[in-house]
């Protein structure tokens, strides 16, 4: 495939580039400092911008297949961002008629695990007060992607880990699985890249979690 991914130099997007070359795959990795990106490779085309102008982008994803989103505020100060940079993302593909695209948010944006303890439970709250103003730019993006002509999905890992890809975890379409408290950002890199190919996950959450 041809794939675009934004925030390339992030942890996850990073393994998203990575892996989407070891594939195969043909990458467009759009970064705002090609000095940041560390990953090299055959079918790798670095694409600069600052991402405030969808005009600008739209080079970047003209022509393909989809466009994985690797962008979110990197601390509670940087709240906001997400939102901002998913509708300059959403502005560029509806222009270019590029439909499939994958981000990723996080756990407690969307619905709680079944049957979770009370630990779990409890702790999710703590998370989602200490972290508000993050998760409510998150739930914002969201409601963007909703209201877009792209064929989303949105894939929302709990806490996440710096651990090599291991393949294995677990994905459920619309909630989330219970008592997972930890993802790998390379599994949840597989995890985005495996979705692009899936119709089950088309316009819907997908929580993924050891």
């Amino acid at each position: 495939m041809n794939l675009t991914v934004f925030g390339a130099t992030g942890g996850i997007g990073r393994q998203i580039v990575q892996q989407a070359l070891a594939a195969g795959h043909r990458v467009t990795a759009v970064v705002r400092d090609p000095a940041r990106l560390e990953v090299t490779g055959t079918g790798l085309e670095v694409f600069r911008a600052d991402l405030t102008d969808p005009e600008a982008l739209r080079p970047a994803v003209s022509g393909r297949d989809a466009v994985l989103s690797g962008l979110g505020a990197r601390s509670r100060k940087d709240a906001g961002v997400t939102t901002r940079l998913t509708r300059t993302v959403l502005r560029a593909m509806e222009a270019e008629g590029v439909r499939r695209l994958v981000v990723v948010t996080a756990a407690p944006v969307g619905p709680a695990p079944e049957h979770d303890g009370i630990l779990d439970r409890a702790g999710r709250r703590l998370i989602s007060a200490l972290l508000k103003d993050v998760y409510a730019d998150l739930r914002e993006a969201e409601d963007e992607l909703a209201r877009s002509t792209t064929d989303w999905t949105v894939v929302r890992p709990p806490r996440l880990q710096d651990k090599p890809l291991t393949g294995r975890y677990r994905t459920v379409v619309g909630g989330f699985p219970p008592r997972g408290r930890f993802a790998g950002r390379a599994d949840v890199a597989h995890a985005m890249l495996a979705a692009v190919a899936d119709p089950s996950t088309v316009k819907q959450g997908v929580g993924v979690a050891y």
